[in-house]
């Protein structure tokens, strides 16, 4: 079996509360650095069969149509290996 993995983020227009609130909460846990941050969702998919092009081609709109949503978020899809 192999691994597809879908990476949700929102659009880097789109405000991120989760994300400033763990940036505000990092200096105050002794983490300074880090001028931002942003919060996603990752999902791993495992897969039956060979991942070609007709697999990755179905996981795609699976993510546009379902694990994103496409207005807010932009989504990658990587095979792991």
């Amino acid at each position: 079996m192999a691994r597809v993995v879908v990476d949700v983020m929102l659009k880097p227009e789109i405000l991120d509360p989760q994300g400033q609130a763990v940036q505000r909460a990092l200096p105050r846990l002794g983490f300074e650095g880090i001028a931002d941050v942003r919060q996603g969702k990752r999902f791993e998919l495992e897969v039956e069969g060979p991942v070609d092009d007709a697999a990755l081609s179905r996981i795609q709109e699976m993510a546009e149509t379902f694990l994103a949503n496409t207005v807010i978020e932009d989504f990658t899809v990587r095979v792991d290996s």
